[in-house]
């Protein structure tokens, strides 16, 4: 038995030994077209590194239920600098992965590939299988005596099996042809065959798929090629799939037309074509029958029995926030419980509706706006990001809205435990949409294009009261920091600053719901529960302290003692209700200076974290993608300590204001209070390169704030 279990593993090893090498030949045989490439352009001869090659491959395939899904990444690069030699001087990859496609899977192999080439062609073989180390679930491999000059030339071969007879979609892809190197020559190759669906698009000047010719029936193969292209920036505040050459690309298996129909994409009509464009027409009829009033209104009916409302925006806004809680929120210390293998709760919600997809959503929103009898839309929109809806390729890129057609429109989209039911995704605004139009609020009959409305800066304010004191020992200032946030700066503080206690326990109670534990009724177990979910929450409760205490040092730069943080409002139900918080802490030997019987106060630092424009940065070539127009507004009060006089006060009077924002502060002194007040804003959601130089304006008398200081005067 022993001989034969060495004998199978001798085997296995040859085996593998050999796809190996057939791999390798693939990449480095006598088909490599750069095998003896060397040199680069001189005009790229400053740059840390060149791609002298860049290869990349998809190989779809099935046999029978098995599909197979291999893709590949090879890169050839020269090093001109220390940075790129420190970058490519360790590889990390996972040798062995499970697929996350399929019903049926086995396991997916990785296999790297690496040879260094020195100036004089010597090549060196890595030998990957013998000197990668295990770290953490992964192999690490360090490239030893690379030095500047070299060439390293790697490629990762991804081959993925599972099974599978249902309709399924491959992670799309969306990428710039550019990369942060410049590249010589650039291929990526796509192998598919009946069942395979392409989805593929280029934009803003990126070259054309070509199909090459294949005398296999049902085969295709594709080829995408480019030469001499420049690298890419990726600067702030900057969307590259807008402005830069850029592809995207998915494939989608449906083996007949029954799967097709159940498709989450937007297929051609039929595997041999490339579907490059999604017409409105191509919308409508993806969702056209997407959508219907469906859902159980017990809840909801239960929820408006008794009440009255001013008027149907109100009361829209209410069963809004009522299904939130409803369907999703309610369930979350389920998820916690089951998370934490406390006891498996799900038992304790007979009949429990859990909406999980927009879908779900949008048909039960619909059944009861059509049983209120109040007029609805349905809105299909992308985020800025994507580029315009007229250039959407992907269904994953879609998000949905439903219009409701009150006397003012509430757009209202699916629920986080922070949406808002009026205020929707800060990515669609100002942006082109499709709007498809239900007729009797309940069949979608015909679609449109519409322009989605925008927020200003004064919706969307982040505001800071901030109290700094020295207490007795002059080396330490006590902070006390009040912290307001209204429109979309909420949903992110939110999502950062409550945990699930710090609001589930709020809509119990509002709409009247038992909690978890509520719902246990052997009073043995109950307690055994309670104690270990309160031993869980108090876990929680000293991490989320640990994080928050973090958040502040990183602001400040510096270590803090003693934070405390308590919330106000969690600003869960609407938009113009302010989230707020407030915290203390301490920071010692920071942001002052003994001058003799002086001391030098940073006071500008208490505005915390401006931007510092560096020297590249000022030469912007791209334009300016903002999130969302917005206004930070700041007040520090600085308390003189008795026995002082402040002076260089008026360092901290600046006004630098134009179209595209601003940056103003004041400060006054009443008594031994000084008070400053600043306020920022940048004022529109897209700005031309043009705008620029006006933009460093404001930016920059923001930082210079910062190193503002006032003079303590010993009386």
């Amino acid at each position: 038995m022993k001989k034969i279990l060495l004998l199978f593993l001798f085997v296995s090893a040859s085996l593998s030994a050999q796809e190996d090498l057939k791999i390798r030949d693939f990449f480095w045989g006598k088909d490599d077209p750069h095998a003896k490439t060397m040199t680069i352009p001189d005009k790229w001869k400053n740059e840390s590194a060149v791609m002298i090659y860049k290869y990349e491959f998809h190989d779809y395939h099935k046999f029978g239920t098995n599909i197979n899904y291999t893709s590949a990444l090879r890169s050839r690069v020269k090093l001109l600098d220390d940075a790129a030699v420190k970058e490519f001087s360790e590889f990390t990859f996972k040798e062995r992965f499970s697929s996350d496609k399929g019903w049926s899977r086995r396991a997916g192999k990785n296999t790297l590939g690496i040879k260094v080439v020195k100036p004089d062609g010597k090549e060196t073989i890595i030998n990957v299988s013998k000197e990668a180390v295990d770290a953490d679930k992964e192999k690490k491999i360090a490239i030893p005596n690379l030095e500047i000059g070299d060439i390293i030339d790697y490629y990762l071969h991804s081959e993925e099996p599972f099974k599978s007879q249902l309709e399924m979609g491959f992670d799309p892809v969306e990428r710039t042809l550019g990369d942060v190197y410049p590249i010589m020559d650039y291929k990526l190759i796509f192998q598919t065959e009946n069942d395979f669906f392409l989805n593929f698009a280029t934009y803003n000047g990126a070259p054309e798929l070509k199909e090459i010719p294949n005398k296999k029936s049902g085969e295709r193969h594709y080829e995408f090629s480019a030469k001499d292209i420049e690298k890419n920036e990726f600067p702030r505040w900057f969307y590259p799939l807008i402005e830069l050459p850029c592809y995207k690309f998915q494939v989608f298996f449906a083996r007949s037309g029954k799967f097709e129909k159940r498709a989450e994409a937007f297929l051609s009509e039929k595997e041999s074509i490339v579907k490059s464009r999604v017409s409105k027409e191509d919308v409508f009829e993806y969702y056209n029958t997407k959508f219907r009033p469906y859902g159980d209104l017990g809840h909801i009916e239960r929820f408006l029995k008794g009440k009255t409302f001013s008027s149907d925006e109100e009361k829209v806004r209410e069963v809004y926030y009522f299904t939130r809680h409803q369907y999703f929120t309610q369930y979350i210390e389920a998820f916690v419980v089951k998370d934490a293998n406390i006891f498996y709760p799900f038992d304790l919600y007979p009949n429990a509706i859990f909406f999980q997809k927009e879908e779900e959503f949008i048909n039960h929103f619909m059944a009861f706006l059509k049983d209120n009898k109040i007029p609805y839309d349905i809105v299909i929109g992308t985020a800025r990001y994507n580029g315009p809806i007229t250039d959407l390729l992907i269904q994953q890129n879609v998000t949905i809205l439903l219009r409701v057609n009150t006397a003012n429109p509430l757009y209202l989209e699916f629920f986080t435990p922070f949406t808002s039911a009026d205020q929707f995704n800060y990515q669609l605004e100002n942006t082109k949409a499709y709007l498809l139009q239900v007729s009797k609020n309940k069949k979608v009959v015909d679609s449109e294009m519409i322009t989605l409305p925008g927020s200003t800066k004064k919706d969307n304010v982040s505001k800071s009261i901030t109290k700094v004191k020295l207490i007795e020992d002059l080396s330490t200032f006590k902070v006390e920091r009040e912290n307001y946030f209204s429109g979309h700066y909420k949903p992110s503080e939110q999502s950062n600053k409550l945990y699930f206690f710090d609001y589930v326990y709020n809509d119990y109670q509002r709409y009247g719901t038992a909690s978890l534990l509520e719902k246990v009724k052997n009073k043995k177990k109950k307690e055994q529960y309670q104690k270990e979910f309160d031993a869980l929450i108090a876990k929680y409760k000293d991490k989320q302290k640990e994080n928050f205490t973090d958040a502040v040092k990183d602001e400040f730069g510096h270590d803090i003692e003693n934070y405390t943080m308590n919330v106000e409002n969690t600003g869960r139900f609407g938009s113009k209700e302010p989230m707020s918080y407030k915290e203390s802490f301490t920071i010692k030997d920071h942001y002052i200076k003994k001058a003799g019987n002086n001391i030098i106060i940073e006071l500008g630092k208490f505005l915390t974290s401006q931007i510092e424009l560096s020297e590249k940065e000022k030469k912007r070539p791209n334009n300016i993608h903002m999130s969302f127009p917005r206004q930070i507004e700041h007040e520090i009060q600085f308390e003189i300590p008795q026995g002082y006089n402040a002076t260089g006060l008026e360092k901290f009077n600046k006004n630098a204001e134009n179209e595209t924002g601003g940056f103003i502060s004041s400060v006054t002194q009443n008594g031994n209070l000084i008070t400053i007040k600043t306020t920022k804003s940048y004022n529109n959601y897209y700005e031309p390169n043009s705008n620029w130089n006006k933009m460093i304006d404001f930016l920059e008398d923001a930082f210079q704030f910062t190193q503002e200081k006032i003079l303590l005067k010993k009386n």
